[in-house]
């Protein structure tokens, strides 16, 4: 039982400094309104897209198209 509690905890980790990895990139507001008007999706998803593209906005398009 140790052995999935220490899983469950480094995954948390991991998944807690992806995150704060994520916060550092900076995104254009205008971009950022790109996405969710042409994607018609929420201001989170296209955030969160841009984040994990490192702001650029042809990758995050491209992969939320796919």
């Amino acid at each position: 039982m140790s052995v999935i509690g220490d899983r469950r905890s480094r995954e948390q980790k991991a998944k807690q400094e992806r995150e704060k990895e994520l916060a550092k990139v900076t995104i254009k507001k205008e971009d950022l309104e790109l996405i969710m008007t042409e994607m018609e999706i929420s201001r989170a998803a296209a955030e969160r897209s841009l984040r994990e593209h490192m702001g650029n906005v042809v990758e995050a398009l491209i992969a939320l198209t796919n």
